[in-house]
């Protein structure tokens, strides 16, 4: 079963009529299987909700979630802390978590559990091992990581809202759990550091699988963050192959400021699923509908497509082109980053509400419209 998507730049459904202003130029024809993943990561939902944030589609306020899944969305990814601060939208423990997890399920959603092993973000730049378990040497470590994960695994399962896919770790390119499982690239130490850092994903992985039954149908996820970086991609599951870590779908972030053209994105997809035979997703993406966003550290010469609605559609019909034209078929699906991240008044939201998938007022863009078609 496939759902036949013919998008113009507006988001409206139509296999004709009026040309997109840019960039592609073309209405396509966007053809998503029934299983393919699309929606978001709404991890600060519970938070921004708490801040004042309401959300439409058209009439009253209504929940989120339900909105989203009206538009299309079928899948939902939510982070995990450790023990969080609090502070602003750091709210990641297993009860908040749990809670968020079982409103994804209640709107019929799939769920992404993404595991940051830290008590706060981990990305690229910094995987700050929790400070309850900073003294552990490797061996307790290892340890430490399969219970804790098989202990979020069993309390989700006992709440009724078991992830369909757990990921390990949160953009892992350079390791996680630093410094014993920062990855060396190069130097005395590297093949050392490798071997720790294996340890430590596949202790991630027999913790997810501990407490599953028969009929429990759980995907192991692993997540590297440069989606436009065929080489460095290859390089980092070369390495995960070498210490025989076994999982099920490959993840990446694709940012263009960062990771380059909808074609950088292609190519690495379409490289990945060649060589390792694995179903590959976008678990973050996203671009602006307005003015007004500036990332940091990017590179601006690569945001083609306008900062407006349209435009925001546009690069979301791209993402979700590129990855259905992953050979074999594995091009498994896209979430938007943070598509709940409106404006409030007592937080500072990501990108001050910008890339979100709702406008200032709280209203769904049209882009959110592309999950379906209309």
């Amino acid at each position: 079963m496939s759902l036949a998507l013919c998008i113009g730049l507006a988001g409206v459904a139509s296999c004709g009529g009026t040309t997109p202003s840019a960039p592609s130029q073309q209405v396509a024809t966007l053809v998503l299987p029934a299983t393919f993943w699309r929606g978001g990561d709404v991890s600060s939902l519970t938070r921004i909700e708490q801040g004042g944030a309401a959300f439409r589609d058209g009439g009253g306020a209504g929940d989120a979630l339900a909105i989203l899944a009206r538009s299309g969305a079928n899948a939902f990814r939510l982070r995990l802390f450790v023990d969080p601060n609090n502070q602003d939208v750091v709210v990641n423990d297993l009860p908040y978590t749990i809670a968020l997890a079982k409103r994804v399920k209640a709107v019929g959603g799939k769920l992404l559990l993404d595991l940051h092993y830290s008590d706060t973000w981990a990305d690229p730049g910094a995987q700050a091992t929790p400070a309850a378990w900073q003294s552990l040497g490797i061996d307790a470590l290892e340890q430490q990581v399969e219970d804790y994960t098989a202990s979020v695994v069993s309390q989700l399962k006992a709440a009724g809202a078991l992830p369909d896919i757990v990921q390990i770790g949160n953009e892992i390119d350079d390791g996680l759990l630093w410094p014993l499982g920062k990855i060396a690239a190069t130097g005395a130490d590297s093949a050392a550091s490798r071997a720790r850092f294996g340890r430590l994903l596949s202790a991630g992985v027999r913790g997810v699988r501990r407490p599953l039954a028969a009929g429990d149908a759980v995907r192991l996820m692993l997540h590297y963050s440069q989606g436009g970086n065929a080489s460095g991609a290859q390089w980092f599951f070369d390495l995960v192959a070498q210490q025989g870590v076994a999982y099920d779908l490959i993840g990446v972030s694709y940012y263009p400021w960062w990771h380059g053209s909808v074609a950088d994105l292609q190519g690495t997809l379409s490289a990945l699923a060649q060589r390792y035979g694995k179903d590959v997703m976008v678990v973050e993406t996203e671009y602006p509908w307005r003015a007004g966003f500036a990332p940091s550290g990017g590179s601006v010469a690569a945001m083609t497509w306008p900062a407006t609605p349209a435009g925001q559609t546009q690069f979301l019909r791209d993402v979700l082109a590129a990855v259905i034209a992953t050979p074999g078929g594995h091009g498994a699906g896209v979430l938007w980053w943070y598509p709940e991240a409106v404006r409030v008044p007592s937080l500072a939201v990501w990108g001050d509400g910008a890339v979100a998938l709702f406008d200032d007022a709280g209203t769904v863009l049209p882009a959110a419209a592309l999950f379906t078609g209309h």
